[in-house]
């Protein structure tokens, strides 16, 4: 088994990809491959902490712009959140895994309230912890979350988890001529407006120096090679 380049990481996986081709939902098949990966990092004595997004049920910005009150559809993103993490907890369960779910808002009888200390705790047991709810906060994306829980437990890096294979210089889907970036710097990716986190999520790992690396998780053996050092996707660094 390959060694390890990180101890500790924080991986974020988008909701969209939980739900694989049906793009709603769950997709089990998807998210019982992303589990066995999990556990042979695990394996490797990697310490693994995760944010998943909850764009596969509610995202608060696109479902509730102009119909709802922005505030009260964040808080409904929070909440699916939290059916993904269950979800893949159950499922690592199931698998021999030793996982936790905190979350950002208090829910004692689904998981436990997010205390840092304690998660690192997990960490350290070799446990894996899930963050759900986001920040707790409206106003701010799960990729910032992930970034802010990744300076908390002072992960290495971001892996960042997505429907895509790394960063372009433009959409590939739409642009023929888009190139894709080995590596880029933060201030790259803000100043071209590049999709790959928000603003503030980048800005929020810049000022951290948490490096972040973008890739696909359609294969999701893609989350071993990035641990092992493996040339794929695009990192975004200093």
């Amino acid at each position: 088994m390959a060694k390890p380049v990180y101890k500790r990481v924080l991986l974020k996986i988008s909701g969209e990809a939980l739900a694989g081709e049906k793009h709603f939902g769950l997709d089990f098949e998807v998210i019982g491959q992303v589990c066995d990966v999990i556990r042979q990092c695990v394996d490797m004595g990697v310490q693994v902490g995760i944010v998943i997004g909850g764009g596969n049920f509610w995202r608060g910005v696109k479902d509730g712009g102009g119909k709802m009150e922005r505030t009260r559809a964040d808080h409904m993103g929070m909440l699916a959140t939290v059916l993904n993490c269950l979800a893949v907890a159950d499922v690592m369960e199931q698998k021999g895994i030793e996982v936790r779910v905190q979350t950002a808002v208090e829910m004692r009888s689904f998981a436990e309230p997010y205390i840092r200390s304690k998660a690192i705790r997990h960490l350290e047991k070799g446990r894996v912890v899930i963050f759900g709810c986001g920040t707790g906060n409206p106003f701010f994306s799960t990729d910032t979350a992930a970034v802010l829980r990744a300076a908390e437990i002072g992960a290495e890096v971001i892996l960042l988890a997505k429907n895509v294979d790394g960063v372009y210089s433009a959409d590939p889907l739409k642009d023929p001529d888009a190139v894709k970036y080995d590596s880029i710097t933060y201030d790259d990716v803000l100043a071209q407006h590049l999709q790959v986190m928000d603003s503030t999520a980048t800005s929020l790992s810049m000022d951290n120096h948490i490096p972040v690396l973008l890739f696909a998780l359609k294969d999701p053996q893609n989350i071993v090679r990035a641990l092992s050092g493996e040339k794929i996707g695009t990192i975004v660094k200093e």
